[in-house]
């Protein structure tokens, strides 16, 4: 999600060592790769589709075994009143990193990432856009993941996050992005044995097909952002191109849902013209990316919008 500066710091503060001392009695087996396989990253999953070691972000989500096992975590998640998507632990080992990147899959158009450290040193530092910050251990921030990022870990010492992905209510993003108070104000959340927390998931956000509205919504973000990584008039001229191939595919896109509806009848019909519009826009594409983090106009177009379009069968 887009933000108007890289980072934000909440003005909340957590128990430390209760969150360090839950995280602590993991068992090992709770830890396992990073869904990208990036080297001395690991991650222990909190919520996931239905509750499985599963790294996907579609279905219903819901707390698994290891969350179930952590009470403080579900508190702190629970106190935000957010509805959350998937969330883990994330652990970078000493010495490794997080290698420069921009997120820009269709789960992240619309969610926000909160990190509240658990364990961490000065020495770990997350880049973004330029700005290089520390995070420190029972604090809580977001950062514009849209933006190009990567964060370093040049301690001796593992460095944990609960990273956790939501959409956020009015009231979420008043208190994260408004006038931050004095530090000596802000609330402390500590451990309250007798809390009942009532933690929200989100539900499968997929349609069969997706609406129109949406995807004239994607496709008009997109174009917005699109420029030549180097200008010419002739990369203007394929830019310009391929804003309105995308122009002309909503507008077909709109006509199939409007004869369909969006329940998944027609798959055929609704996958060739994706199929169509990926091949129109191809020969246009080279060199043409997003002005903010420099992604490849495809590979935005692709990850953020075709991929999307038509649910697997068994949705809708």
């Amino acid at each position: 999600m887009r933000l108007s500066q890289p980072f934000y710091q909440l003005p909340v503060l957590f128990d430390v060592e209760r969150l360090q001392a839950e995280v602590a009695a993991l068992p090992d087996e709770a830890w396992g790769p990073h869904p990208d396989r990036v080297r001395g990253n690991s991650a222990a999953r909190l919520i996931s589709a239905g509750g499985a070691e599963t790294d996907s972000v579609h279905g219903q989500m819901s707390p698994t075994r290891w969350l179930e096992q952590m009470p403080y975590l579900r508190q702190v998640l629970a106190g935000f009143g957010v509805v959350w998507s998937r969330s883990r632990l994330m652990r970078l080992a000493p010495g490794a990193g997080v290698p420069e990147h921009a997120d820009i899959n269709h789960h992240w158009h619309t969610r926000v990432r909160l990190h509240i450290p658990v364990f961490t040193r000065p020495e770990v530092r997350f880049h973004c856009d330029g700005e290089a910050i520390h995070m420190a251990a029972g604090e809580a921030w977001i950062f514009d993941n849209w933006r190009r990022h990567h964060v370093e870990n040049r301690s001796e010492a593992e460095r944990i996050h609960l990273v956790a992905d939501t959409t956020g209510t009015a009231a979420f993003w008043q208190f994260a992005c408004g006038k931050t108070p004095p530090r000596d104000q802000w609330r402390t959340v500590g451990w309250d044995p007798a809390a009942r927390s009532q933690l929200l998931t989100e539900a499968d956000q997929r349609f069969a097909i997706m609406p129109a509205a949406e995807v004239q919504w994607l496709v008009d973000d997109l174009c917005e952002e699109l420029t030549p990584a180097v200008d010419s008039v002739e990369a203007q001229a394929r830019a310009e191109r391929f804003r309105a191939v995308l122009a002309g595919f909503v507008q077909d896109w709109r006509q199939l849902c409007a004869l369909h509806g969006v329940s998944g009848r027609a798959r055929p019909d609704f996958a060739r013209l994706a199929g169509a519009v990926h091949q129109a826009v191809r020969p246009l594409a080279e060199g043409l990316v997003m002005r903010t983090n420099g992604a490849g106009a495809l590979l935005v177009l692709e990850k953020r919008v075709l991929q999307h379009l038509v649910a697997e069968q068994g949705v809708g």
